[in-house]
C-alpha cells in the first residue's frame, strides 16, 4: 500500500536533472561521470557499488563517487557536500542523484567485485565495524541486524549479514521516508544508525560507511535491487 505514488519519483526525476545539467564553476554536466563501467555509463552500475577506482585509489560507493565526479568535473567544493546538512544544498543533490542513478538498476542483482585487494579489505573492515560493540548502549550492528527475528517498536529487523535479509535491508536504499518527508541515500542511513546507538555520526562518504557498504552489498549478492523504495 505504501509503494503507491512512491514521492520517490519526485527526487528521481530531480536527479536525472542534475546529472544532465550544466552546473558549478566550470560549468559542465556529469555525463561524464564514471562510475565504474565507464564515463557516462550508469545502468547497471549501483548494483556493483562500492568498487575500487584507480583514479582515486581508494574503494568508493556511489555518493563518495559523485562527490569526486562533482568535484573534478563541475568544480563544485567538496565541503558543500561533506559539510552540509541532509535534505539540503548540495548534500540533497548528491541524494537526488544517487536516487536517479540506482534506480537505472532497479531489478538488476548485487554484484559488488571483491577482485581488487583495496576492496577485500574493505569488506574485512566493513565487517569487524558491523560487530563493534560501543556507545552509552554498547550496541552494534549486529545487535539489531545480526540475528533472525530482531524486532524494534514493532517493526522487523532485516538480518544483514546474508540474503534475503540483506537483500531487504541493503537492496532497499535509497528510499522515501514517510516518517519524515525525506529521501535517505544510503549513507544517511548508517549514519543515523550510528546516532541510535549512541555514536558519533561519521563524516559524510566516510571511510566507515564505506566499509560497511563493501560488508552489507557483498553479502547482498544475488538480491535484486528495489531502489527507489518506501519506508515507513
Amino acid at each position: 500500500m505504501l509503494q503507491d505514488g512512491n514521492p520517490a519519483d519526485l527526487f528521481e526525476a530531480k536527479g536525472e536533472e542534475l546529472w544532465k545539467k550544466a552546473r558549478g564553476p566550470r560549468n559542465a554536466s556529469l555525463e561524464r561521470c564514471d562510475l565504474g563501467l565507464g564515463p557516462g555509463v550508469v545502468k547497471g552500475a549501483f548494483v556493483q557499488l562500492p568498487r575500487y577506482f584507480k583514479d582515486t585509489g581508494k574503494v568508493q560507493d556511489l555518493e563518495s563517487r559523485l562527490v569526486t565526479c562533482m568535484t573534478t568535473l563541475q568544480g563544485i567544493d567538496a565541503k558543500d557536500i561533506v559539510n552540509g546538512q541532509w535534505g539540503r544544498g548540495e548534500r540533497a543533490n548528491t541524494t537526488a542523484l544517487a536516487t536517479w542513478i540506482a534506480a537505472q538498476s532497479k531489478g538488476m542483482a548485487f554484484n559488488l567485485p571483491q577482485s581488487n585487494e583495496q576492496e577485500r579489505v574493505m569488506y574485512q573492515v566493513g565487517k569487524r565495524l558491523f560487530y563493534q560493540r560501543g556507545g552509552a548502549h554498547d550496541f552494534a550492528c549486529a545487535s539489531c541486524h545480526g540475528e533472525e527475528g530482531k524486532r524494534i517498536r514493532l517493526q522487523d529487523l532485516p538480518l544483514l549479514t546474508k540474503n534475503p535479509g540483506d537483500g531487504v535491508g541493503f537492496a532497499a536504499w535509497p528510499a522515501y521516508r514517510v516518517s519524515n518527508g525525506q529521501m535517505w541515500s544510503m549513507q544517511h542511513r548508517l549514519n543515523d544508525c550510528y546516532r541510535q546507538q549512541r555514536f558519533p555520526e561519521p563524516d559524510f562518504a566516510s571511510d566507515v560507511t564505506v566499509a560497511l557498504g563493501v560488508y552489507l552489498g557483498v553479502n547482498a549478492k544475488g538480491a535484486k535491487s528495489a531502489v527507489p523504495t518506501i519506508k515507513r
